[in-house]
């Protein structure tokens, strides 16, 4: 049976600034902390960096023509923050802002909604040698570079995403370190997440006052589907841990302007969050116009036992010797059963439904959007070029059809972004991971569309999704 969505609903693509610009030294850019953390030997895989990646700086128009052709709604991308304020702080760059207004341009022309992102993980590496995430100052930053690229393009953009995934910027950051900056804390992901909340209700104001009102502000969440091995109230105890370092560390403060108590005692013995100071709860709960919800994965946890070995050995998020959740180290992570993508998760669309859902219950009146959602497999060419990735076709299929599936059980689901447009730079794992519906061959940075993409290119043309 063929599912029709909704007249409206916005079918997109996504990427981020460090994953597709490169053009790293260029115009005024200065080192970002993935500039840093990839070009430190042993932090990413086989010693790739963003330096070129798929060339999108200068390469913009040729991709905004295949968007295009794939009959994208919107294309959600990330300005890079040390390409605007190399510093961090003081007057932007105009040939960075430039860059980012001639893509908008060029996005309006073909007919195609520019979705914005603030901030997708690359800190300037000044602000990182101040303190970076952990610091109040950092949040202030971020305000003010806010209202500068809401200065810029606010004429023309009309919606805005302040933060992608804080969950990863704080805890795989600043505590497993399996991202940039690399730091292995306890103390640190905690006040980043804080410093974080903060940064996106001050950018979140700081839009406001400079942007039209029709523009809506949203801030896009990596919520974990976190599932207890059993019913034993040490696993349920387990499962609760995680969602409360996941998810409510965020939630909690943006829906209900306070942190749970759960997680205050949870982590009593690290912090007792003196860093929250008066009126910052009341600026992190700055109304939303928008949530933004990515999903990959379900997790799933049980309490330690002394056979667990590493306990977050399975937590999806990279290896390392150091936990990214803490005061709640003593959590294992289990492999859930069924088939993987190429990053070794799941495939599980159940837990995009139950993501829907509980968040149409948690934050009634806001309306949702899926701003990444998406799978790695192994993508190669066949002898004509031509590249078929029917797995990527049966995720997408699936987990679409639970999306079509939450709005007929009341989601105000609005949009779909595919993560992601193009293969690109996958973080520590370097270029070894494909998650694009285009293929990229990196030496020529020939762009090829796979199967997937003809595939959604029609999903997107028609609102309709075939039957499996």
């Amino acid at each position: 049976m063929t599912l029709t969505f909704p007249p409206g609903f916005l079918w997109g693509a996504a990427s981020a600034a460090y994953q597709v610009e490169g053009a790293a030294q260029e115009d005024g850019r200065t080192p970002s902390i993935w500039d840093t953390f990839s070009h430190t030997p042993g932090k990413v895989l086989a010693g790739d960096t963003g330096d070129v990646a798929v060339d999108h700086y200068h390469r913009f128009r040729e991709d905004v023509r295949l968007m295009a052709e794939l009959n994208l709604g919107a294309y959600r991308f990330s300005v890079s923050w040390s390409r605007v304020q190399p510093t961090g702080r003081g007057p932007a760059v105009q040939r960075g802002l430039d860059f980012y207004r001639s893509l908008v341009d060029e996005l309006l022309g073909a007919g195609i909604q520019p979705v914005v992102t603030l901030y997708h993980w690359d800190l300037p590496q000044e602000l990182e040698n101040a303190g970076g995430w952990p610091e109040r100052e950092t949040a202030e930053r971020f305000a003010e570079y806010a209202g500068i690229v809401a200065g810029a393009l606010g004429d023309r953009v009309e919606f805005w995403t302040t933060l992608n995934e804080p969950w990863c910027s704080a805890f795989l950051g600043y505590g497993s370190g399996v991202h940039a900056p690399g730091r292995t804390e306890r103390l640190a992901p905690l006040r980043a997440a804080h410093h974080l909340n903060l940064a996106h209700g001050l950018g979140a104001q700081a839009l406001r006052a400079a942007l039209p009102a029709r523009a809506q502000i949203a801030i896009s969440l990596n919520p974990a589907v976190v599932r207890p091995l059993s019913d034993k109230p040490e696993d349920l105890d387990a499962a609760r841990r995680i969602d409360a370092l996941a998810n409510r560390v965020f939630t909690g403060p943006l829906l209900r302007g306070a942190y749970p108590s759960d997680l205050i005692k949870d982590t009593a013995s690290i912090t007792d969050w003196s860093f929250v100071r008066d009126g910052d709860l009341a600026v992190i709960k700055h109304p939303l116009d928008a949530l933004g919800i990515n999903y990959y994965t379900p997790s799933l946890v049980s309490a330690a036992t002394d056979n667990d070995g590493s306990p977050a050995r399975h937590d999806g998020h990279g290896a390392s010797a150091h936990s990214p959740w803490p005061g709640s180290e003593r959590v294992a992570f289990h492999q859930t059963p069924g088939e993987r993508t190429e990053m070794g998760w799941t495939i599980d669309p159940t837990g995009l439904h139950d993501l829907l859902m509980r968040y149409s219950r948690e934050a009634p009146g806001v309306p949702l959007y899926i701003t990444e959602n998406g799978a790695a497999f192994d993508d190669k060419p066949d002898a004509e070029g031509a590249v078929h990735d029917p797995r990527r076709i049966d995720y997408l299929q699936a987990h679409l059809a639970v999306a079509h599936q939450a709005i007929a059980d009341g989601a105000d689901l609005r949009g779909y972004f595919l993560w992601s447009l193009m293969d690109n730079f996958e973080w520590a794992y370097g270029y070894s991971k494909r998650f694009g519906a285009v293929y990229v061959d990196y030496p020529t940075q020939a762009r090829v569309p796979k199967s997937s993409a003809r595939w959604y290119a029609r999903v997107a043309r028609t609102g309709e999704l075939p039957a499996a």
